[in-house]
């Protein structure tokens, strides 16, 4: 027998069956100035800053660097770095980093290149909550004001930060598209009857000719989803039957940043340079920042050149560039050699936290 109609009793026909959890496209007017919301639970329309709230670069100006040294570490740094990062590893004995003879610390130049763009990003999607009386601010109190020019205060520069806020005269009451109104639906999983067939005698009311115990022999129960009255209280407007709409703006504050370290030590693995700070010897901060010119290192003032061009045409078309922020650190790298036992050894220090990258080791005491 079919589950819905193998019982005394029908479902009422006043209480709707459950509509769709966000309002279905066209159910809501478009407000002038946020066109483009489509409907659907992911719409959030961006909105591309007008052409005069982003900073227009000047042609063919550049930053020139200062001249920089390149550190040197003493053989007791060198090391002490080995020794701690000795200490890290069980296995490892620290006698071959107490009695070594250093051949040769050799330091190595290593810039790190950064780029910062700060842009502030505007976002829109349509809300709703249940309405109870609430204050309406609705297009009878004027014209929504366009997405940018929303008035917000800016947090400190080159900090992430997202904040939400209605837009003016955006809000609208809409009877509940769940439940049409009525403030509650009808039930799912009892089809709105209130009862359900016993699972335990399969709506029979008996199991091997004795009457079922967990139904006592009504081959039914009551519906434990609705508690046997056939409906829920709509789980969208939570019975008030109507809804509040309204446009929800959103602006997103976010610090892109881009390295670049040139790939010049085969022997040392360019990756562990992300965990180490350096010295910022050089750093350049504007609304926008130009391409370096006449560094030492012309890769890193290609590199320069292209990224913040590469920047400028991504972030601007999209976003608002706030800030820009450039930083050339020397990275400090030593190739240390040394010999222990008769046998030739070396590692690396790197990073002003002098960490120790060693592909290999003398002796390792083993636990068996």
């Amino acid at each position: 027998m079919d589950e819905t109609t193998d019982f005394l009793g029908s479902c009422d026909p006043t209480i709707p069956e459950e509509g769709p959890s966000a309002p279905p496209p066209g159910w809501l007017d478009d407000v002038h100035g946020y066109q483009g919301h489509k409907g659907g639970e992911n719409d959030n329309p961006l909105y591309p800053p007008p052409p005069a709230y982003n900073p227009t670069p000047e042609l063919d100006r550049n930053t020139s660097v200062p001249n920089v040294r390149v550190p040197i570490v003493s053989e007791d740094v060198a090391r002490e770095a080995l020794l701690k990062y000795v200490e890290s590893k069980w296995k490892y004995s620290a006698k071959p980093a107490r009695n070594l003879t250093f051949k040769e610390l050799k330091p190595v130049t290593v810039y790190r290149y950064r780029l910062e763009t700060y842009t502030e990003t505007r976002t829109s999607s349509w809300q709703f909550e249940h309405y109870n009386g609430q204050p309406v601010d609705g297009p009878q109190y004027g014209v929504s004001p366009a997405p940018w020019d929303i008035p917000v205060v800016l947090p400190e520069r080159f900090t992430e930060r997202v904040e939400q806020l209605r837009v003016p005269h955006s809000s609208v009451i809409k009877v509940c598209h769940k439940c049409h109104g009525c403030g509650r639906t009808r039930c799912g999983s009892c089809f709105g009857k209130g009862q359900k067939r016993c699972t335990f005698c399969h709506g029979h009311g008996h199991t091997r000719n004795r009457r079922c115990t967990s139904c006592h022999g009504r081959g039914r129960k009551r519906c434990i989803s609705c508690q046997g009255h056939g409906f829920k209280t709509c789980t969208v407007c939570h019975g008030s039957q109507n809804l509040l709409h309204f446009i929800l703006l959103t602006v997103t504050w976010k610090n892109n940043v881009e390295d670049f370290i040139p790939d010049r030590q085969p022997d040392f693995p360019d990756k562990k340079f992300e965990g180490v700070t350096g010295d910022p010897f050089f750093v350049d901060e504007n609304v926008l920042v130009y391409p370096i010119q006449g560094f030492p290192d012309d890769e890193i003032c290609a590199v320069s050149r292209a990224m913040i061009n590469q920047h400028l045409n991504k972030f601007s078309s999209t976003s608002r560039i706030l800030q820009q922020r450039q930083t050339i650190e020397m990275v400090p790298l030593t190739h240390a050699y040394y010999t222990y036992s008769g046998k030739d050894y070396s590692y690396f220090v790197y990073g002003t936290e002098n960490k120790v990258f060693a592909a290999k080791y003398p002796t390792a005491c083993s636990i068996l």
